[in-house]
């Protein structure tokens, strides 16, 4: 197991979590985690999510389910940031390659869901 980079901020920031499925595909999977690999990604993508206002993008796997974690500061509208990013250059062509791999979350959508916390470890 890689061990996680630790992040210090100077400010505050506020975490959103994202979930979505992948097909149940193991050539499809393999095939969507090599577009994720940093030599792969698009730099109009990860400029685009930045320039949006979203800092932090983390993306885990596990079989088909994809986990997304999304770290901006406090004044940053996510909403506003997530639509924003759609916006820029080449994410709606790197959008409708993704499709390709992606399957929707059960009762949902085709796209990313956000998710509701519902633990965090006492202080």
């Amino acid at each position: 197991m890689k061990h996680e980079i630790v992040r210090t901020y100077e400010k505050p920031y506020k975490r959103f979590c994202l979930a979505l499925d992948l097909k149940n595909d193991a050539k499809l999977i393999a095939e969507y985690l090599n577009y994720h690999a940093p030599e792969n990604c698009w730099p109009e993508i990860s400029a685009g999510i930045k320039q949006s206002g979203i800092e932090i993008m983390d993306i885990y796997q596990t079989d088909n389910r994809l986990f997304m974690i999304c770290e901006m500061p406090v004044e940053v509208d996510f909403d506003e940031a997530w639509q924003k990013m759609g916006t820029y250059e080449r994410q709606a062509e790197w959008g409708a390659l993704m499709s390709k791999f992606q399957q929707a979350l059960p009762g949902h959508k085709l796209e990313w869901v956000k998710m509701n916390k519902v633990y965090q470890n006492p202080e």
